[in-house]
């Protein structure tokens, strides 16, 4: 099946607190940084129904040192021999799209999907 799943925390390493709503903003990147042709849609129903795993975007306040967790699902399927498939090395990844991002080195093997389903962030307990 392929199904490939991977959690992402954000931590406020900063000395107030820090509000989010919504969905971490993604990019799948090659190996020299540049980015693939991913699509990165919100919610991970499109790629697998995993009982518990999409929760409706809520508010999240995290105070001083707080974490805030979602997800990342993608599948490694061919489905076309024709189409190259899609590896990227690294995640570029922001709080919400208009943040600054971080980029961080992360093995994503797409095959020839070129999707990727995210959850929206939640409190990490």
């Amino acid at each position: 099946m392929g199904l490939r799943a991977l959690s992402i925390e954000m931590v406020n390493c900063g000395d107030h607190r820090y509000r989010v709503k919504g969905f971490p903003s993604i990019r799948v990147l090659d190996p020299d940084r540049r980015p693939l042709d991913v699509k990165v849609g919100n919610g991970t129903s499109s790629i697998a129904l995993i009982d518990g795993y999409d929760t409706k975007p809520m508010s999240v306040t995290l105070k001083p040192g707080e974490k805030a967790v979602a997800g990342l699902v993608w599948r490694n399927t061919m489905t076309d021999p024709t189409v190259t498939a899609t590896i990227g090395s690294y995640l570029e990844i922001a709080p919400v799209d208009g943040e600054p991002p971080q980029t961080v080195p992360q093995y994503v093997d797409l095959g020839n999907t070129g999707k990727l389903g995210v959850t929206a962030w939640a409190r990490l307990r």
